[in-house]
């Protein structure tokens, strides 16, 4: 059987992360890439073996040939690129949030059901050891119902600087799109995708424009920095659960010797859990005793991000569901969305989801 063609869309930064995943791949190979830096093209292609590389990704939407597109560019650009790939006929692996805004995620879903092929959100949380392994223990009762969580991803003055994550006109937002994303999906997913219906939250920069403000990763923070650095916010849900999020790039918080503080816990009737230590607790009310379980773990071969491009591509071959589905996509960024919304009008909103 032959394999699945793989065109690259957006080649200059998160793409390099997949590219071991397609190599990895039984199903599917890497043919052609696309990117705006003629520059940056060049040397994808040459340190992957890649020849056929364009500057306008509507040549390889056009090529019959081409089977999957994985799109990889700044978030602004996520939506009309995968729409024009779907309406082409193609597979879509796009990378996180999957679009800036509900409609667009709304959008994006109407033109792979037209299409009737894969649309998948690259949520590289979901495919490590720990968060299948925590997955597993939950489905199987391991909680109870999960009433309440609280999760956060804080970095200390590690904010990027460069124009796609640091512009609005290419991000839409800053730390609670770019890494709140992340937190909240693998949140979502393990509480069981509860539906949200209400937001209260801040999304605020205080100290990105402080004179001196500066990024470990970058220097000092550029001047067209016009999103914000730190966002907060507490979710409601149909079912009556509750989420406490944090997210910063900057906050004045102790990371140990990590770039980010990155935790998520959930408490449920008969337990709760910590990530990513993998911990579960519980109590026996007959004994009046505490227990706690940490899970044992396999280590993988391929990091995550190489995974998901394994699993999309075995999902396709296999005809399973997309294994991360954009109406939970959809769902994430309701509540993003919403944290702007709330900010904006000082108060709670209610969203859909």
């Amino acid at each position: 059987m032959s394999k699945l063609k793989v065109a690259v869309i957006g080649v200059g930064g998160i793409a390099r992360t997949h590219m071991p995943g397609w190599e990895a791949s039984e199903y599917a190979e890497v043919v052609a890439g696309s990117d705006i830096s003629e520059t940056a093209l060049k040397k994808w292609g040459a340190t992957y073996g890649i020849e056929r590389l364009v500057t306008d990704p509507g040549e390889l939407f056009a090529d019959p040939t081409i089977d999957i597109v994985d799109v990889c560019t700044p978030n602004n650009y996520h939506a009309p690129l995968s729409i024009a790939a779907l309406e082409a006929g193609k597979h879509v692996l796009c990378e996180k949030p999957l679009a800036p805004t509900p409609a667009a995620i709304q959008d994006m879903i109407a033109a792979r059901d037209a299409s009737g092929k894969m649309l998948m959100t690259a949520q590289h949380f979901r495919f490590q050891g720990s968060a299948k392994a925590l997955k597993a223990e939950i489905d199987a009762g391991a909680l109870g119902d999960v009433y309440h969580a609280r999760s956060w991803i804080l970095r200390r003055a590690a904010a990027p600087t460069r124009p796609g994550f640091i512009m609005k006109q290419h991000s839409s937002g800053g730390p609670c799109i770019d890494i709140g994303v992340h937190i909240l999906d693998l949140t979502l997913w393990l509480m069981g995708n509860p539906k949200p219906v209400a937001v209260s939250g801040v999304a605020r920069a205080e100290l990105a424009h402080q004179e001196g403000a500066f990024s470990i990763w970058g220097g000092p923070i550029p001047p067209e920095f016009d999103v914000e650095d730190f966002s907060a916010a507490f979710v409601r849900f149909e079912n009556g659960a509750t989420l406490i999020i944090e997210v910063s790039w900057m906050l004045h918080h102790d990371t140990g010797d990590r770039s980010a503080d990155t935790q998520m816990w959930l408490y449920g009737t008969k337990g709760g859990c910590q990530w990513p230590k993998c911990e579960v607790y519980t109590s026996s009310n007959a004994t009046m005793q505490h227990y706690d379980r940490k899970l044992k773990l396999t280590s993988n071969t391929l990091e995550p991000h190489a995974l998901e491009c394994v699993e999309f591509a075995q999902a396709i071959i296999d005809g399973a569901p997309s294994p991360v589905p954009a109406e939970q996509s959809l769902q994430v960024m309701a509540i993003l969305d919403g944290v702007y919304k709330s900010q904006e009008a000082g108060g709670e909103v209610r969203i859909g989801g």
